[in-house]
């Protein structure tokens, strides 16, 4: 059955349709709940809920873009709400930093444990690392988003930078002793 007979069949409630998009899609939105989720459980309940919302929305595609951009514009959009919902982002005062770019020594990161460290980020430095440099959206989106200053944006930022580098170099560190 073609995407867009699914999608059709969506709209209309369909269940079988929605298990089948479901698990078309699952995976795909898994690993992005995963980036912006403190851990495995989080991700999978705001997968669910993300789902949840796609399917109640779901008439709202309008064929814009791609399916699958929608898709995971509401997953983003879910894990973002809940945590606007927490008050995560009630920092104002954060000193403006300016983009800072910051390099680590060539070297290969065991994947397991770079998804660990970007889950271990605090919740703010965590969904703006993830936003920015993951995703790629500007300041200014994330800024909008969040509702929070682009200067607060670039101060998470690179703060999760600081915090990831720093956990990579002891990683870096561990192995080479480990070689020894």
């Amino acid at each position: 059955m073609s995407l867009d007979i699914l999608i059709q069949k969506c709209k209309k409630n369909d269940t079988k349709a929605q298990s089948e998009v479901y698990k078309l899609f699952s995976g795909k939105l898994f690993a992005v709940c995963l980036k912006y989720s403190r851990n495995h459980a989080d991700a999978e309940d705001n997968l669910q809920d993300a789902f949840v919302t796609i399917f109640k929305k779901i008439s709202q595609y309008k064929k814009k873009g791609s399916f699958e951009g929608w898709l995971k514009r509401i997953v983003i959009n879910t894990v973002l709400q809940k945590y606007r919902i927490k008050g995560v982002f009630n920092i104002v005062n954060e000193n403006n930093i300016e983009d800072e770019v910051i390099e680590i020594e060539d070297y290969q990161v065991d994947m397991n444990f770079l998804l660990l460290s970007i889950q271990e980020l605090p919740d703010r430095y965590r969904l703006v690392f993830s936003l920015y440099a993951l995703d790629g959206y500007s300041h200014k989106e994330i800024a909008k988003m969040l509702n929070i200053s682009t200067g607060t944006t670039k101060s998470n930022l690179a703060r999760a930078r600081m915090i990831l580098k720093n956990k990579i170099e002891n990683y870096k560190a561990n192995l080479n002793l480990q070689s020894l």
